[in-house]
């Protein structure tokens, strides 16, 4: 690692409401060492030309699947998915049994290069795979960390194969980094959905949660299935049950949240509880539209995740904002509140699930930094900011990715791992999954 890095020349957008046209960030270690409005003359190990590019933090995915890269080109057998339960059934639940131990490295690596690719430089992951579940968040730590993504992990707690189904590994991952931290890793306890965990399975997460000081992480609502099951099961909608059993808290965090309604709301702002929002995904699966504006209004801290199908971030933004315009009728909304969930939000989330200020260009703070390959062809400011950010920056190619002040990416060229050899060692693997899959399900 370079002791010093300068990356100098560039429109530098802080994530502090500044933007400087001719800018510079020193880097020294894993902390940004000072902040320039103007390039200064000064030498450092390591330089970057900026020229004609955006300087600003690295971006953040408050939730992904890595795991479901190998699904790629695949066609499950039977007739095509009619609902969200069959996609589930005869997709994901499918396809995270069928993962060796070599399908979670590799199926983790692809997207990892696609973060570092994309300027996402940590990510809240949300693991299965039931078949090889025992030690696979270590198989994900050594990924991220070879890779130089920041990144909390979890595996999904559920009753669908066996009763408790990854409680044991959700508290060997926690036990394991309190013995032996990481730089870039921590942890939450995972559980899929209400629908597949019993009162006793959520009681034993909030139990471990609470022993290691982490929070939860699970789907809700995500299909008015969901809502259905646990009204009829529990007599109380999703997240008032999550609520009984004692789920709910800063630090945990609900994915999706589509099928809820204002007093379900209230309880997660009365509890500070964090939800985060998937727009390609709820499109993709074709489960509705979150109420994500309204809870903004109403204070909760919403965040932006890719559920899996990406780790574009910019991409995943510019989808919300075109989303609750379309979805409100309205075109005045979003265009605030859309790059606030990614680049404000997600900050925040970050801030209470790793405890680390990532997202912001500022003295002393981590080094997280991307340069985007953007020459804006019009004034470029603090005013007009999310302008060119909405329109243009989401089309344009990073070119630079730093992690803790290590270069991962330069000249749009990955540096900390081998692309080509995990290109070719996933496209061998997965039509070996791909047949297992179908041997055990056709």
């Amino acid at each position: 690692m370079n002791k010093t890095i300068l990356i100098k020349n560039g429109r530098v957008v802080t994530g502090t409401g500044k933007v400087f046209e001719n800018g510079a960030v020193l880097i020294e270690g894993t902390k940004i060492k000072n902040v320039y409005s103007k390039t200064p003359a000064i030498k450092a190990d390591k330089v970057i030309d900026a020229k004609n590019k955006v300087v600003m933090p690295g971006l953040i995915c408050a939730h992904h699947h890595l795991y479901s890269t190998m699904a790629r080109g695949m066609c499950p057998p039977g007739a095509p998915a009619k609902n969200f339960m069959e996609v589930l059934q005869r997709l994901w639940w499918r396809l995270d049994y069928s993962l060796s131990r070599e399908d979670v490295l590799l199926s983790a690596l692809v997207p990892l290069v696609e973060c570092i690719k994309n300027g996402t430089t940590t990510i809240i992951d949300h693991h299965a795979s039931p078949s090889c579940r025992d030690g696979s968040l270590e198989i994900l730590r050594g990924a991220c960390e070879d890779a130089g993504i920041r990144a909390s992990l979890c595996y999904e707690v559920s009753d669908r194969n066996v009763k408790g189904g990854g409680l044991f590994e959700s508290e060997r991952f926690l036990a394991e980094l309190q013995r032996s931290p990481s730089e870039l890793v921590t942890g939450l306890v995972g559980l899929h959905a209400s629908f597949t965990v019993s009162d006793d399975s959520v009681k034993q997460c909030v139990k471990i949660a609470n022993k290691y000081g982490v929070g939860c992480h699970i789907h809700v609502a995500e299909d008015k299935s969901d809502r259905e099951h646990c009204i009829k099961k529990y007599k109380v909608p999703v997240v008032k049950r999550l609520h009984k059993l004692g789920l709910l808290g800063k630090n945990s965090i609900l994915v999706h949240c589509i099928w809820i309604d204002d007093s379900e709301m209230a309880l997660i702002k009365k509890s500070d509880t964090i939800v985060v929002h998937n727009p390609e995904s709820n499109m993709n699966n074709a489960v509705g539209v979150s109420k994500a504006l309204k809870m903004m209004q109403k204070g909760i801290l919403v965040g932006l995740g890719t559920d899996g199908m990406s780790s574009d971030m910019l991409s995943q933004m510019r989808c919300a904002y075109l989303l609750h315009r379309l979805d409100n009728h309205d075109p005045r909304v979003a265009f605030c509140e859309a790059p606030q969930m990614l680049l404000e939000n997600n900050r925040e989330i970050i801030k209470r699930v790793m405890g680390i200020d990532v997202g912001v260009i500022e003295k002393g703070k981590p080094a997280d930094v991307i340069v985007v390959d953007y020459n804006p062809p019009t004034p470029f400011g603090a005013d007009n900011f999310l302008g060119h950010f909405i329109f243009g920056m989401v089309d344009a190619t990073v070119d630079t990715t730093i992690v803790n002040g290590r270069i991962l990416m330069e000249g749009k060229k990955v540096k900390s791992l081998n692309v080509e050899k995990i290109m070719e060692r996933c496209r061998e693997s997965a039509p070996k999954m791909w047949k297992r899959l179908r041997e055990r399900f056709a």
